[in-house]
C-alpha cells in the first residue's frame, strides 16, 4: 500500500468509524429523545439527524459520486433554522434515510481512487482548484467527519 492510498484509507476509515458511533447513538435513543433540544433554545435531536443526513447527502454531487438520494432535505435541514419548517420527516423516516445515504456513501468511497479523491471537488473552479490544491475531495471528507463529530459531541451531551 502506498502512502497516499494509506492516508485515503485512514480517512475514510475514520469517518466510517465516526458515522458507526452515530448510529450506535441514533438507535439507543427513544422517540421521546429525539424531541430533546441539545441545549435551551437549540437544535432538536430529530433535526440533528435530518441535518446530518441532509449534509452526508450532499457529498454525493460534491465528491462526484452521483445525485443526492433525498433533495428535499436540503430546504428542510440546511437551508431552514430547527423550527421553520413544521412538518418534516418522521425519527423512522429519518433514520432510514440517514442508513441510506451512508450506506450509499460507503458503497462509492470504495470506487474512489486515491488520485481522484486528491482531485477538486466539484463545488469549485479549476482555477480555484490550481491556487489551492489542498481544497479537494479528501479534504471534504475530513471536514464532514469534523462536522459530524460536533453534532454527536452535542447530543452525547443531553444523555
Amino acid at each position: 500500500m502506498t502512502h497516499e492510498e494509506l492516508t485515503i484509507s485512514v480517512a475514510i476509515a475514520s469517518w466510517k468509524n465516526t458515522v458507526g458511533r452515530a448510529d450506535k447513538v441514533f438507535s439507543t435513543l427513544t422517540d421521546e429523545n429525539f424531541l430533546q433540544e441539545v441545549a435551551t433554545g437549540r437544535n432538536r435531536i430529530i433535526y440533528l439527524l435530518g441535518h446530518l443526513t441532509a449534509v452526508h447527502d450532499g457529498l454525493h454531487p460534491i465528491l462526484g459520486l452521483g445525485e443526492r438520494l433525498y433533495p428535499d432535505f436540503e430546504a428542510i435541514f440546511i437551508s431552514n433554522p430547527d423550527g421553520a419548517i413544521k412538518v418534516f420527516p418522521s425519527t423512522p423516516q429519518l433514520k432510514k434515510s440517514w442508513s441510506d445515504v451512508n450506506h450509499s456513501l460507503f458503497e462509492h468511497f470504495g470506487r474512489v481512487s486515491p488520485e481522484n479523491w486528491l482531485q477538486r471537488h466539484m463545488a469549485m473552479s479549476d482555477e480555484d482548484y490550481a491556487k489551492d490544491p489542498t481544497r479537494n475531495r479528501l479534504s471534504v471528507l475530513l471536514s464532514r467527519t469534523n462536522h459530524l463529530s460536533y453534532h454527536l459531541g452535542q447530543i452525547m451531551l443531553t444523555r
